[in-house]
């Protein structure tokens, strides 16, 4: 198979998906490439949450800090983007519930207060709550919580939903999906690459790589290394009667995330690690992170403790060494563009609408340039 497109997007999670409706909506011709079934790595083993309000700035074992404050107006940005995006594909699961962001100590009630005054000028809209405000708004809270914000905008997504969900939609637009279609090569030539798989060849001026946990090996078909790093992160659920919690809670200080999904069960997530990371994307299942992220539960959220541990999973993802997204082109590849990084599945349809615009050659209406992956090129040694 040999065909001419317009854009090559490598990786059918969230971040390849809503990139491949983005494109075809704006009248490109689209191959979207996915080396194993879509969705059954990255996107589709996350927690899903839509981290609109200021996130952690450390999950568990976690060495370099987030730069929370950078991130805010890449959230307003995405938030709003969500629901443009659930207008036209309203299968995506999504859920703005709201949520609470709390904390245990008097330093962690500071953070909160100062990541209010950021998120006021990025024009998030949060509010500020005593230990007791929160209890009173969320009696499920326990006695440790010294202070809270709540931020309307926060939510989730079904991760088994949502990139299935983006992904038919743009097929029925008209890109074209290839399951189990590894890319091997990448050759350019006349200012076009040539993507080289087992089932055939595609000639296009764009590549998209959202691969994910695998975005460095398709940049090294291409002759550039990238300082990315795959890592497996661990999530739980536990058995919960429905409507036992109708918000997004998560912890200002830990790695700590709850809420109850579509199928009643409370999903667990914040970022605690799993066992190595495997090329194949699996990692072992490690009892202590099980251990402290149910130990956090039975501290913030005392009644929620007795629910029965239903599953315990693990799913990849690609990290930088500051901790930070990763999106534009590739100085040292043109037409061969990168998204991913931290929060990838809250900022998706976001990089969705930046590389269109990229591809294109538009103007992107927000200044990405701090997270471009100039800054991850590991120059050859000499």
């Amino acid at each position: 198979m040999h065909a001419e497109v317009d854009a090559v997007v490598i990786g059918a999670g969230i971040v390849g998906a809503a990139a491949a409706l983005a494109l075809t909506r704006a009248g490109s011709r689209v191959a979207v490439l996915d080396r194993t079934t879509p969705n059954t790595a990255g996107s589709g083993t996350t927690a899903g949450n839509l981290h609109i309000q200021t996130i952690h700035a450390r999950r568990p074992g976690q060495g370099v800090a987030v730069d929370v404050e950078r991130l805010l107006p890449l959230q307003k940005a995405t938030s709003g983007l969500w629901d443009v995006l659930a207008d036209s594909v309203p299968d995506l699961g999504l859920t703005r519930c709201g949520g609470f962001m709390v904390a245990e100590t008097e330093e962690q009630v500071l953070r909160l207060r100062a990541k209010y005054e950021w998120e006021r000028a990025a024009g998030i809209p949060t509010e500020v709550l005593t230990g007791d405000e929160a209890r009173r708004a969320l009696p499920l809270l326990g006695p440790t919580i010294e202070g809270a914000t709540w931020c309307a905008w926060d939510g989730f997504a079904e991760p088994a939903a949502a990139a299935p969900a983006v992904l038919r939609r743009a097929v029925a637009e008209g890109a074209a999906l290839h399951s189990n279609t590894p890319v091997t090569a990448l050759r350019r030539a006349d200012e076009k690459w040539e993507v080289v798989t087992p089932a055939g060849r595609w000639h296009t001026p764009a590549v998209i790589d959202a691969a994910g946990p695998w975005m460095a090996d398709i940049a090294a078909l291409a002759g550039v290394r990238l300082d990315l790093t795959p890592m497996s992160l661990q999530m739980h659920s536990l058995a919960a009667a429905p409507r036992t919690l109708d918000v997004l809670v998560q912890h200002v200080g830990e790695g700590m995330s709850i809420k109850q999904d579509h199928r009643d069960r409370l999903v667990l997530g914040g970022g605690w690690p799993a066992g190595p990371f495997h090329p194949s994307g699996s990692a072992p299942i490690l009892a202590d992170s099980t251990t402290g992220n149910l130990a956090q539960v039975a501290r913030l959220l005392p009644p929620l403790s007795g629910g029965r541990l239903l599953e315990t999973w693990t799913g990849p993802v690609v990290t930088t060494p500051d901790e930070m997204p990763v999106i534009g082109e590739l100085d040292r590849a043109p037409g061969l563009f990168v998204a991913g990084g931290t929060y990838s599945f809250t900022f998706a349809p976001l990089w969705a609408e930046l590389l269109t615009a990229l591809v294109l050659g538009k103007a992107t209406g927000l200044d990405v340039s701090a997270f471009s992956p100039s800054r991850l090129v590991r120059l050859p040694t000499q």
